[in-house]
């Protein structure tokens, strides 16, 4: 087959241990899944189901390479989030056997473009271009996980120039990794290469051109870079 011109490089996310590249199919990205006030004022965090949204593939940005700060926002967050790399998937998934499709974990970086963001719920719009930006998507390398599929409930915690900025525990998420992969494959068929961002604790803050961001994930890896202009 000939193409009118070169078509693009797959997307793809360095793997620990392995020379092999994971490629990336999608990226799936969950919203509003760490609710301590919810929980803190007696409120039932799993009253509504999850709140899905999508980032372009070729929107992540590997090997701790800096971050363009993006046009048309005066109010870019950090969000630090456990990604889920996919080896497998399929449709309808029982929760009791969505494990079966994790291939392992990173440490991953959802910029938003807060301002934009305000103003698509003010106006009912669709978040698309508060959130799936170029460079919107910082990854670490990819860690794979065994038998052993859960991620664990360690600490999950960004720093901005120094300062802790996000600081909680992967046991606050409302929504666990098997049971958001379950209820999105009620929406997508998963494939292998899906990526799966899976919601941030509090403490998301701004970020401006020269800032330092470091982050972490108990068990699972970190990740640092700098915003340039």
């Amino acid at each position: 087959m000939s193409y009118i011109f070169p078509p693009a490089e797959i997307p793809s996310v360095p793997i620990n241990g392995s020379e092999e590249c994971y490629p990336v199919n999608r990226i799936y990205c969950v919203g509003q899944n760490y609710s301590d006030h919810v929980k803190e004022m007696g409120g039932d965090p799993k009253k509504n189901p999850p709140v899905f949204f999508s980032k372009p593939a070729n929107s992540i940005v590997t090997n701790n390479s800096p971050v363009k700060f993006p046009s048309a926002t005066n109010n870019l967050h950090h969000e630090v989030e456990l990604v889920v790399a996919l080896r497998g998937g399929g449709e309808n998934i029982e929760v009791s056997a969505a494990l079966q499709c994790v291939f392992g974990y990173a440490v991953g970086i959802d910029f938003t473009r807060r301002d934009l963001q305000a103003a698509a719920k003010e106006s009912g719009r669709p978040w698309d271009t508060a959130k799936g930006f170029d460079q919107s998507a910082p990854i670490s390398a990819i860690t794979p996980f065994g038998e052993e599929k859960q991620p664990g409930e360690g600490r999950i915690a960004l720093s901005l120039n120094g300062e802790i900025k996000q600081d909680g525990t992967l046991a606050e998420m409302i929504w666990s990794v098997a049971e958001i992969i379950a209820e999105l494959s009620n929406f997508y068929e998963l494939r292998a290469g899906d990526l799966i961002f899976t919601g941030t604790p509090s403490g998301v803050s701004s970020v401006s051109p020269g800032d330092h961001l470091q982050a972490e994930i108990a068990g699972i890896g970190e990740i640092e870079f700098d915003i340039v202009s």
